[in-house]
């Protein structure tokens, strides 16, 4: 034994009463001492740390405290922002009507403050990727590439977005219960959808009474009048009702492709769910509503209206109706009061942003005509559809950084006027970035498209297995339709009913 590895004194050595079995005994002591000593010292570093990263997150303090509280499993791997990496690779496909022009918002400023590429469409698509045609490769601006997000309208075309994203993109889309939708859907395209043209005094309830009457499966814009979401996504919007196998085997394509098919009726629900599967923060996922109609230009559905919408729209019902299931199944393995929780924490969160960008107040919805900010004025589809938004308080510069400023502009700027701003942006980025490649190096558009990007150096990406194959093509108008626009919905109770709150 060295001198350096002298034990402490045992008890019974001191007594005269240890022997030779007692050595290992003796020197086992000052060993689980020291062990337990370092410890002690390296849970008090561990707690030390914790706290100085939550504290250093401030917003995120309360978010995880409460989380911590409940115990929520799901939770507990994510104690502290960044100890996960965020998943920075999301496909959304962006229906119509269903809160999706308030999701393209959320996932274009978490892009902006990310550093990442947003695929937007070529100009002569304007803000969409040339719907209703489906969605190619070619419709995608060649300064957008390669992206990291893509989110503006399209009709889903599988092998193209896997054949432009990266291996490792999570899809996502949004559904809308379908009686709300096509209420909104007839009173939004009612001057562009020859269909809801013909209609006498464009009234919904004569157009169900004999929809054949009016429908016509291949003119300009059909895909209004009929399965707009089965269209979105895909698939045949005239499919015979009675063709239960398709129906079936089309909602199964879309379970496999999808991994996350929000409900509008339940924003906020879908948005924890959406946290949650791409490892985000709160901030992340923090909105505004946006593109809705005033009271009076919705109608309510007379008695007897949603079960004909239903019928009319057989294909997205049963959509609608498996995925809203699904959702609740997946809220209820996480937890019902962690998602509640969640939810409480999410709306305290964005009303402090809304206050805060309007001047300590909550926002007015105004008409187009009384925004002065032309940035800020939502696109009217017709005269008869009021689409109000909002307008920044004129003294919000009064104390606010410009980087608060923007922040404030681009959570209230509506789809058309942000695409432009961020097409803007990504060329001059892009632009920048041409000046430094080498010679050699060609241009991206005489290049094939990259399926693998290179990390970014703010945010890592995940890396879960590549996307299962999408739901295929089907029949469906080729002209390009007028903008369109999804708006949002959100309910209060964490509960599997009827909606309380419809996107517009």
């Amino acid at each position: 034994m060295s001198r350096h590895s002298r034990p402490w004194p045992c008890p019974r050595m001191v007594t005269g009463q240890c022997n030779q079995g007692d050595v290992g005994h003796c020197y086992a002591i000052p060993v689980k001492r020291r062990e337990m000593s370092q410890k002690k010292i390296f849970l008090v570093f561990v707690a030390i740390s914790t706290v100085s990263l939550l504290l250093h997150h401030g917003g995120h303090l309360n978010w995880t405290m409460e989380a911590f509280h409940l115990g929520c499993p799901a939770l507990r791997s994510h104690p502290a922002p960044g100890l996960k990496p965020k998943h920075t690779n999301v496909a959304f496909l962006k229906t119509h009507k269903t809160a999706s022009s308030t999701m393209q918002n959320l996932l274009f400023r978490f892009a902006e403050r990310n550093n990442l590429t947003v695929a937007l469409p070529v100009q002569a698509c304007s803000h969409q990727f040339c719907y209703p045609r489906s969605f190619t490769s070619h419709f995608v601006h060649p300064h957008t590439l390669p992206p990291n997000i893509i989110t503006s309208h399209m009709r889903f075309n599988k092998a193209e977005l896997q054949r432009l994203m990266p291996n490792d993109t999570i899809y996502v889309t949004i559904l809308r219960e379908p009686g709300s939708m096509f209420e909104s859907l007839f009173s939004y395209y009612n001057q562009y959808c020859q269909s809801f043209k013909r209609v006498p005094n464009g009234s919904l309830e004569a157009f169900l009474e004999e929809p054949w009457h009016y429908y016509r499966p291949d003119e300009k814009d059909s895909m209004f009048a009929r399965n707009t979401l089965t269209f979105d996504l895909g698939g045949d919007k005239d499919r015979p009702a009675t063709d239960v196998v398709y129906a079936r085997a089309f909602v199964a394509e879309v379970e496999r492709v999808f991994s996350l098919v929000m409900i509008a009726e339940y924003f906020d629900e879908s948005l924890v769910l959406l946290r949650h599967l791409l490892s985000w923060d709160l901030d992340d996922i923090l909105y505004v509503k946006l593109n809705m109609r005033t009271p009076s230009s919705k109608r309510s559905l007379t008695p007897g209206l949603p079960a004909k919408i239903r019928a009319w729209n057989s294909l997205d019902a049963r959509l609608y109706d498996h995925f809203n299931a699904s959702l609740w199944r997946q809220l209820s393995a996480l937890g019902p009061a962690c998602v509640a929780r969640e939810v409480r924490l999410l709306r305290r969160a964005q009303e402090r942003l809304m206050r805060s960008c309007f001047g300590g107040r909550m926002p007015l919805l105004r008409s187009a005509a009384q925004i002065k900010n032309k940035d800020l004025r939502p696109w009217q589809p017709s005269g008869k559809v009021d689409i109000v938004g909002y307008d920044l308080p004129v003294n919000l510069s009064r104390g606010f950084s410009s980087q608060a400023q923007e922040l404030c502009l681009k959570l209230i700027m509506p789809e058309v006027q942000y695409t432009r701003v961020l097409l803007r942006s990504q060329s001059l980025r892009y632009r920048r970035g041409y000046q430094l490649r080498p010679p050699q190096q060609s241009h991206p558009l005489q290049q094939p498209i990259r399926t693998v990007l290179p990390r970014h150096p703010q945010v890592h990406r995940s890396q879960p297995p590549p996307a299962a194959p999408g739901p295929a093509s089907g029949t469906g108008s080729t002209s390009t339709s007028k903008p369109a626009a999804g708006t949002q919905g959100r309910t209060t109770k964490l509960r599997p009913k009827s909606s309380q709150t419809q996107a517009s």
